[in-house]
């Protein structure tokens, strides 16, 4: 099995849409640093898991200096934002996000 790790950053607002109240249903910004890992049995044509580029294409120039509510279709907490990392970036198994220094929200297919 072959392996890869990308770490970006992204600088994005949210709000969230919450049951309860909370400081966070206003509008607020992180410098979010988002770990992709991907995995494959075998090397594609370029004899890559996955090009660097390319997943930050999908999802650095999709994000970066955006509000997530406008540009994501569910609500933009930590944790959906890794799920929808996950089943977007091709080979990718694994994501964490980490939206300050002591909040992390991870999602790994089974």
């Amino acid at each position: 099995m072959y392996y890869v790790r990308k770490t970006l950053e992204i600088s994005a607002a949210h709000r969230l849409e919450l049951g309860y109240e909370s400081k966070c249903t206003s509008l607020h910004g992180h410098n979010w640093i988002v770990t992709v890992e991907c995995r494959s049995r075998e090397l594609n044509e370029d004899g890559m898991v996955a090009d660097f580029t390319h997943i930050k294409r999908m999802i650095h120039d999709r994000l970066d200096h955006r509000v997530l509510n406008d540009v994501l279709p569910f609500n933009p907490t930590a944790e959906n934002l890794a799920r929808w990392i996950v089943d977007n970036v091709p080979n990718c198994f694994r994501c964490s996000v980490q939206e300050s220094e002591g909040n992390m929200a991870a999602y790994e297919k089974d």
